[in-house]
C-alpha cells in the first residue's frame, strides 16, 4: 500500500483533524455541508444558464463562450477522471479508517484528484470568462464544494487542490477557444434559432 500511506502522508493528519472536527459538530452543520457535497453541482448549472441568458445582450464572442459552458465542463470532468483512473489512490475513510459525516465510497472509487472539484472549478473558470459577476458567485461556490468533500470524508485536501486545478487549467484555455464561435453566433442572430443567443 506505498501509494495509500505517500497520500496519507501528505495531509492526513488535516484530513484527520477536519473530519473529527465535523464529528463533533451539531447534525444540522453537518447534514448542510452534506447536502451541499451532493446536490452543489446544481447551483453551477443554475449559475450557466443564467450567465446564458444574460449573454443574449452580450457581443457574440462572450455568447459564445457561455453556450460552450456545458461542454467545457464536461471536458474538464473527463480529463480529471482520466488521471484519476491512471492513479488509483484510495479513498482516505478507507486508508485511515475513520468516521465520517458520509458514508465512504466502495472501494475501487477513487479519491484523486476530486471530480467535484474539478467540476465546479471548470464551471466557475467558464462562467467568470463570460460573466465576472456571476463568476465571483462561482468562484466562492467552488471553494466551498471543495472543502465540503474535506468535511464529510470523501477526499483528502490534496485531492480537492488538484481537483481545482485541473478544472481551471482545463476550462481556461477551451472557453477562451469558444471566443472563435462568435461568427456562429453572429449567424443564428439572423436566423430562426436567434432568441437563442439574442434578447428581444
Amino acid at each position: 500500500m506505498p501509494l495509500a500511506s505517500a497520500a496519507s502522508s501528505i495531509d492526513g493528519g488535516f484530513y484527520t483533524w477536519v473530519t473529527e472536527l465535523a464529528q463533533r459538530s451539531p447534525a444540522p452543520l453537518d447534514s448542510a455541508v452534506r447536502i451541499w457535497s451532493d446536490y452543489g453541482p446544481a447551483l453551477f448549472a443554475l449559475l450557466m444558464l443564467v450567465a446564458w441568458w444574460r449573454s443574449r445582450t452580450a457581443d457574440p464572442a462572450r455568447t459564445a463562450m457561455a453556450l460552450c459552458t456545458p461542454l467545457v465542463v464536461v471536458a474538464a470532468y473527463l480529463v480529471n477522471d482520466l488521471v484519476k483512473s491512471v492513479i488509483h489512490e484510495q479513498r482516505p475513510c478507507r486508508t485511515l479508517h475513520v468516521v465520517t459525516v458520509e458514508a465512504c465510497p466502495a472501494p475501487g472509487d477513487w479519491s484523486f484528484p476530486s471530480n467535484h472539484a474539478a467540476i465546479a472549478a471548470a464551471a466557475a473558470a467558464a462562467i467568470w470568462l463570460s460573466d465576472r459577476r456571476l463568476g465571483a458567485v462561482a468562484c466562492v461556490a467552488a471553494l466551498a464544494m471543495g472543502a465540503s468533500r474535506v468535511w464529510v470524508g470523501a477526499h483528502y485536501p490534496h485531492d480537492v487542490m488538484l481537483g481545482l486545478l485541473v478544472g481551471v487549467l482545463v476550462a481556461w484555455p477551451l472557453t477562451l477557444a469558444a471566443r472563435r464561435c462568435a461568427p456562429a453566433v453572429v449567424r443564428l442572430r439572423d436566423s430562426r434559432l436567434r432568441p437563442l443567443v439574442a434578447a428581444g
